[in-house]
């Protein structure tokens, strides 16, 4: 089985720079959803917050951009423990930020169910919008 290794490094906010590695760890499935990932604090400094971009696993046709977003359920992430999902439309495939506590007990595992849930996500959503081109096209 492949594995990826994926590293959270956390942000300085002054300059944006990753400053130091918080945890490191494997991905066995659908690490190529991944974007980019890292741990930052929003407004309480002993809250640390893992920020990671996810997106879709090809290149989607023009079509399908809106019509991924108009079908995805970000309810379906959120009950992974996710804190907030929001979509990113300046990607060139439909991408999503998605945000939650870091833990880094649980880290693993979180990111793994996360990336879970959302490929079936997409799949559902191709599924129901494979015969929507018309609708998008005009």
């Amino acid at each position: 089985m492949d594995e990826t290794q994926v590293v959270i490094m956390q942000k300085d906010k002054g300059t944006g720079f990753l400053e130091k590695e918080l945890a490191s760890f494997k991905i066995f499935e659908h690490e190529n959803l991944i974007v980019n990932v890292f741990a930052d604090y929003i407004d309480n400094p002993s809250e640390l917050f893992v920020y990671m971009k996810i997106t879709t696993e090809r290149d989607v046709l023009d079509w399908e951009f809106l019509a991924i977003y108009d079908y995805y359920d970000e309810e379906r992430i959120i009950s992974g423990g996710v804190t907030n999902v929001s979509e990113i439309e300046d990607c060139y495939n439909p991408t999503w930020e998605i945000i939650f506590p870091f833990n880094e007990l649980e880290l693993e595992d979180q990111i793994q169910n996360i990336l879970n849930l959302h490929f079936a996500e997409l799949m559902d959503v191709y599924e129901t919008i494979k015969d929507k081109e018309s609708e998008y096209s005009e």
